[in-house]
């Protein structure tokens, strides 16, 4: 059974900062792309940024620049560091684990980051 299990997200001003953390578990981590996606209210859920598992990534264009993707085998996590963020960043954050040369992912159960004054 792989588990997700995100924490980090929270309340911050405009222009503050946040690091999102996704813990995994199970044996797939290595083997796995990994991603962050968010989901406003009203809104279809979208990719934030994705890690390879030789890390290569990727951003959407929206987060360019602010939001750094990284992931720590040893650990079998991936964070999210969101810097400069906007009231458009206001969203639930889901982790997603999408398993190499298969069509198996999976997703946790989301954190909600609010950006706020």
């Amino acid at each position: 059974q792989v588990q997700l299990v995100e924490s980090g997200g929270g309340l911050v001003q405009p222009g503050g900062s946040l690091r999102l953390s996704c813990a995994a578990s199970g044996s797939i981590f290595r083997a796995s792309t990994m991603g962050w996606y968010r989901q406003a209210p009203g809104k279809e859920r979208e990719l934030v940024a994705r890690i390879t598992s030789g890390g290569s990534t990727k951003y959407a264009d929206s987060v360019k620049g602010r939001f750094t993707i990284s992931r720590d085998n040893a650990k079998n996590t991936v964070y999210l560091q969101m810097n400069s963020l906007s009231p458009e960043d206001t969203a639930v954050y889901y982790c997603n684990a999408a398993l190499t040369f298969t069509t198996a992912e999976y997703w946790g159960q989301g954190t909600q980051v609010t950006v706020s004054s």
